[in-house]
């Protein structure tokens, strides 16, 4: 990588990448996967494989619901999966870690000059800490995590997100996340979006988007590079 932001490019806004967290910097699928089908095992639901969660997988979270059932959850079947998956969620992400190589491409766009950011639906007040224990704080201007209720979308989260990031101007922003939502979400503020395949969606899912589909967290951030720099 390159030094960013010298020359003509000086003048401009300074080129900034807004991480997305779950099934992205944070490698979070096994857990994920296990509250899931524990989840569903509450409403009697079959478990549910990998490959198939990534099919179908999309948000709104009922929706994804709605797929699997051939009908909406009740309310009442809602609040009893959503406390199920998140008490699952919480036993078993302890164990996870953050995806390949994550470390060193975090300290690399920041020792080039670039800033980055991570805007999550994961609850605020879990991610943050979260994010401090791996020791990666530092590499950030802004940690976001949702507040409000889960299962919601991810756009107008990201509207408040760039508002509050201070010399970053959407047109030298990507998006680099694992859900088609992330590029709902990059669209609408105007920025670059760049989809990894390691989450939540399927490769074809994630294609539907239009935007560059890639394999790795370093794929990612040379997609990122090229888009803004």
């Amino acid at each position: 990588m390159g030094t960013l932001g010298n020359g003509e490019r000086g003048a401009q806004a300074t080129p900034h990448i807004v991480w997305d967290w779950n099934g992205t910097l944070f490698h979070d699928t096994d857990a994920v996967i296990t509250a899931t089908n524990a989840a569903f095992a509450e409403i009697g639901l079959a478990p549910i494989t990998l490959a198939r969660y990534r099919e179908l997988y999309c948000v709104p979270i009922p929706r994804f619901y709605e797929r699997l059932m051939g009908r909406l959850p009740t309310s009442a079947e809602w609040e009893r999966m959503d406390v199920v998956f998140h008490r699952h969620y919480a036993d078993h992400h302890i164990r996870c870690g953050l995806a390949d190589g994550a470390e060193s491409l975090l300290a690399r766009w920041q020792d080039a000059g670039g800033t980055q950011s991570i805007m999550s639906m994961y609850g605020h007040e879990a991610l943050v800490p979260l994010v401090r224990g791996f020791g990666i704080e530092r590499r950030f201007i802004r940690v976001d995590g949702r507040t409000g209720p889960s299962g919601g979308s991810k756009t107008e989260h990201m509207v408040r997100h760039l508002t509050g990031l201070d010399g970053v101007a959407a047109r030298r922003t990507v998006v680099i996340g694992d859900a088609v939502d992330d590029a709902v979400a990059a669209a609408h503020v105007g920025a670059h979006a760049v989809l990894y395949t390691g989450g939540s969606h399927s490769r074809d899912s994630l294609a539907e988007a239009g935007v560059p589909v890639v394999d790795s967290l370093a794929e990612a951030v040379a997609e990122a590079e090229r888009l803004v720099i």
